[in-house]
């Protein structure tokens, strides 16, 4: 059962007819199911089949005890108009993992636990915008459920006197549901959806499929077989589709029509999934029945989830973390980015660095949501653009299991490494929204909420070692026995970022009380661990992604001898940039976009010159001694051009007309 809920083991039920005789009634509901309520539903009852629901609404009404949401305000309602009961009379709204499948889906976890009230009217969901009080207007039947005695007055004041019935009574209130008996009354039982409640059997013949396999990889074949839970008299045939996203016919060969024969209760057909030369990435494959079943015939489910593993992803040109590379990957901060912290001693240059990573009305934060997308590329596996690396346990895994459910076995997700709760990040507006890299919101260093959602802490991690790490601190955590240490640098370079990022953050020496907010250790181990595993192109490349997101970088990773001079052991000592960065800081190219030629100016020391094409070609190099003009012959395109002086390298995106 979802804890987020509030638990209940008493159920309250009070009934106020409109009419002498409802044609409708709220035959069976089961608001607590366990884990996270996938198969919570309510059944309505109509005194005839195949009756229409218009001019019914359902409303869900919060009891809890908060003055804006709760004391019998809705928080649910649905207009019922357009719908009507089937052969037996019943109607079905419920969660995602109830069967047969609910007429009507409901997000789960969408019907609170109580104390809470269910209510059905005669009218519209517009007559009940949210957090609008009950009331027995239109009334025709309302049940309340719940413990708490405040509550439970609060909708009987509106809502009208009733009997009060014990959920727990046989112990499973997480497995039994109320039902509404011949005498008006409920009793709890095992739920039967789509039932009447007094039925020895099912009356309806239940459809089902399986799949032969739930991954498969580019061309494997695989069989689906439907079945009935029993014979059919005649021929059964119903279609159904295969999709998701850019899934289509075209990845994969079979019909989309299936025939059980008269007197059988199954069949089997085979497909094939289509080896094509391009790289989708790792899919998720649904299999949707259609709902337009005859009459007495219900889906025991509807969907069914498979992976198609795309054989055709891309290796980069740089190593994981465990076989790491270097130069390969170069930063890509603007010219001048971190002049403003040049000829700086502490403690004003971590005030520069401060107002160059948190600057107002520049730095942008996303979303909760949105971080999952920016992981997906700035953790990108080298050796598989469809697989993410994961940080503590230092494997792969596949795009697509990002975990997405209570469950976290074999799932990836989202850590913070500043933990959230010792830095009291919280939710911002729409966090569980992916709205892309284009809507952002404003940050400063103020907004320590932010921290929430700045990927430059957060990286993706197998699911239960996250909650091995929990809000310890480094070393008190070292990762998994196997860990061999290759992400210690790049935690280290996160909290440093972390902590000059965001006021109220300080990382101190020693390890705190894990329940400390707003400091985190150990500051000397994480030196040592910067020391020790210095940037690789690995964390380049994502400080490269990252930036294209926030607008700002981790200068940890751009400049790792910073550390030094803020923690280390040049603290207090004048922090200047080096020749090269100078050297490469200052080279003028124009024009951009250009036609056949490229004027290079500024060039006070040589400097080489390499452009590449889109596809990472090299179609240009150069040493350059002097201000220059090249002239070229480089087709109408993009082009990177990478400026290089020692190991620091410098690079411009070139447009050629």
């Amino acid at each position: 059962m979802n804890l987020l809920k509030k638990l209940c083991l008493v159920v309250g039920l009070v009934f106020a007819f409109a009419k002498a005789e409802s044609q409708v009634v709220i035959n069976e509901f089961d608001a607590n199911t366990p884990s996270t309520d996938t198969a919570e539903f309510i059944e309505l009852k109509s005194d005839a089949p195949f009756f229409s629901l218009h001019g019914y609404v359902l409303v869900l009404f919060n009891g809890s005890s908060s003055f804006t949401t709760g004391m019998g305000r809705s928080y649910y309602a649905l207009d019922l108009d357009s719908y009507t009961t089937d052969s037996n009379g019943l109607f079905v709204i419920g969660g995602s993992d109830v069967s047969p499948v609910a007429d009507v889906l409901l997000l789960n976890n969408t019907i609170q636990n109580g104390t809470d009230a269910i209510a059905l009217y005669l009218g519209n969901d517009t007559d009940w915008p949210e957090f609008t009080f009950a009331s027995p207007s239109n009334l025709v039947q309302s049940v309340i459920y719940g413990t708490q005695a405040n509550s439970i007055q609060n909708l009987i004041n509106l809502l009208g006197q009733q009997p009060v019935y014990n959920e727990a009574i046989n112990g499973n209130n997480d497995t039994e549901s109320f039902q509404l008996k011949m005498d008006g009354t409920f009793e709890v039982k095992a739920p039967t959806p789509h039932a009447l409640n007094d039925a020895s059997f099912p009356s309806y013949i239940g459809l089902s499929f399986t799949t032969s396999k739930l991954e498969l990889t580019e061309p494997d074949s695989f069989d689906v077989i439907f079945t009935l839970s029993q014979a059919p008299t005649a021929a059964f045939t119903l279609g159904f589709s295969f999709h998701n996203f850019g899934f289509n016919t075209a990845d994969y060969t079979g019909a989309t029509t299936f025939t059980i024969p008269a007197g059988q209760n199954s069949t089997t057909l085979s497909y094939t999934i289509v080896d094509d030369a391009l790289d989708e990435g790792d899919e998720s494959l649904l299999i949707d029945l259609d709902n337009n079943l005859p009459v007495g015939f219900k889906r025991l489910k509807d969907r069914e989830e498979l992976f198609v593993i795309d054989n055709d992803f891309q290796v980069a040109g740089y190593g994981t973390p465990l076989a790491p590379t270097y130069g390969n990957v170069s930063s890509s901060a603007p010219a001048n980015y971190y002049n403003i912290i040049n000829q700086l001693a502490s403690p004003q240059l971590e005030l520069a660095i401060t107002t160059l990573i948190a600057e107002e009305n520049i730095v942008r934060i996303h979303t909760y949501s949105d971080v999952t997308d920016i992981l997906k590329e700035a953790d990108v596996s080298p050796l598989n653009s469809n697989k993410v690396w994961l940080m503590y346990t230092e494997q792969e895994r596949r795009v697509i299991n990002f975990q997405t459910s209570s469950s976290s076995i074999g799932k990836w997700n989202r850590e913070h490494i500043w933990s959230r709760s010792r830095g009291r990040f919280t939710d911002i507006e729409y966090d569980g929204l992916s709205d892309g890299m284009s809507i952002w919101t404003e940050t400063n260093a103020d907004s320590l909420r932010h921290g929430q959602s700045d990927a430059h802490h957060l990286r993706a991690t197998d699911g239960p070692e996250n909650s091995s790490r929990g809000n310890s601190d480094y070393p008190e955590y070292n990762g998994p026995i196997s860990s061999q240490g290759s992400w210690h640098g790049d935690v280290a370079r996160a909290l440093f970022y972390m902590d000059l990022r965001y006021n109220n953050l300080t990382l101190v020496n020693g390890n705190p009380a894990n329940s400390t907010i707003g400091q985190l250790g150990d500051l000397a181990t994480l030196i040592q661990w910067h020391r020790n595993d210095p940037p690789d192109d690995f964390e380049m490349n994502r400080n490269n992604v990252v930036y294209n997101w926030q607008i700002n970088r981790n200068p940890f990773i751009d400049l790792p001898d910073l550390v030094e001079f803020i923690y280390g052991n040049q603290v207090g000592q004048i922090f200047t940039l080096s020749e090269e960065t100078e050297v490469l800081s200052q080279i003028v190219c124009t024009p951009n976009p250009t036609n056949n030629e490229l004027r290079l100016a500024h060039i006070i020391s040589p400097v080489a010159l390499f452009i590449y094409d889109a596809y990472g070609r090299m179609v240009l190099t150069q040493e350059l001694n002097q201000d220059t003009t090249i002239y070229h012959d480089l087709k109408s395109g993009i082009y990177l051009v990478h400026f290089k002086k020692g190991n620091q390298t410098r690079v411009e995106k070139l447009l050629v007309r």
